[in-house]
């Protein structure tokens, strides 16, 4: 019996062993393949967004280069490739007025917003004064107050009492006085900004304004990219501005508004149209793509602190 014992006792771990290692792989197989189908669900989901966003686009470029005939048809690729359309719509009169009128308003009002919104929310952010928590909540509030709220004594000031109808400067000089969107992004960056570079700054000799620009603006870069495209972007595609301001003047039209005219003037060439809305809006596309890495790193920043 004893000799029995011992030539039957080992048996059984040899099973449990056995056991084990049939199941580990079975187990580490349904989650490999667990894995494998949460990658293509994600990505399927993540071509099928990118498709929606980006077939609209290709449709509008390829029947930007359709002809007359055959745009708008059922066909999606066109018979001939009618690159000359966008040479018709460059020489369009008026069409190079409108360019300029555009970079003007927006290049010039990105500049303005900058400068002037910048020192006000590195105040907000850095210098504890009596009522600073009230000109915050005066800055939010104005962001909540819609322009056409105002839109009528604007309009009488700038246009009755200065006389400046038919020109986009009452929409220019505003933006020299900042905008409350853009201090508010500025001043929400400038506080991840420790305070220990400033006091060094200020140990070392160096007054307000000197920080500012020679500590705080170098780190402040990817906010102020964020907030200069913000505003480009806006001035860029604003048609309720210059319809207010510049409707009575064509030399002062910008490329949102030129564009109704001419699809008014091309209601039937709708191919022309298309490569018409495609020379204004790939000015932004292509400065957003060169500057999409500080954008969205001023965008993600803001929200470190409150």
């Amino acid at each position: 019996m004893a000799q029995l014992t011992d030539t039957t006792a080992p048996a059984a771990p040899r099973t449990s062993w056995a056991a084990a290692g049939t199941a580990g792989p079975r187990r580490g197989g349904a989650a490999a393949r667990r894995a494998l189908l949460h990658w293509i669900g994600v990505h399927a989901l993540g071509v099928a967004a990118a498709l929606f966003f980006v077939l609209p686009f290709v449709f509008l470029f390829l029947t930007s280069l359709m002809s007359d005939q055959q745009a708008l048809t059922r066909d999606l690729v066109p018979d001939t490739w009618e690159w000359g359309n966008y040479a018709k719509v460059w020489n369009t009169p008026g069409f190079l007025t409108w360019w300029r009128n555009t970079l003007l308003y927006a290049g010039l009002g990105t500049l303005l917003t900058v400068v002037s919104s910048v020192p006000v929310a590195y105040a907000l952010a850095k210098f504890r004064f009596r009522g600073r928590r009230l000109s915050l909540l005066l800055v939010i509030a104005m962001m909540m107050l819609p322009p056409q709220v105002v839109v009528i004594p604007m309009y009488l000031f700038w246009a009755k009492q200065l006389d400046l109808s038919g020109t986009l400067w009452p929409l220019i000089i505003p933006m020299a006085f900042g905008d409350a969107f853009s201090i508010f992004l500025l001043r929400q960056f400038l506080l991840t900004i420790p305070d220990e570079y400033l006091d060094a700054a200020k140990v070392d000799g160096c007054g307000e304004l000197r920080t500012l620009l020679r500590v705080v603006l170098p780190m402040a870069k990817p906010g102020i990219a964020a907030v200069a495209l913000f505003q480009f972007f806006s001035a860029w595609n604003d048609y309720f501005g210059p319809q207010i301001y510049a409707s009575d003047n064509p030399a002062a039209w910008t490329l949102s508004y030129g564009l109704e005219s001419f699809k008014g003037a091309h209601h039937t060439n709708w191919n022309l149209t298309m490569a018409a809305t495609v020379l204004v809006m790939a000015p932004v596309i292509v400065l957003f793509f060169f500057a999409q890495k500080a954008f969205v790193e001023g965008v993600t920043l803001t929200g470190v602190k409150g």
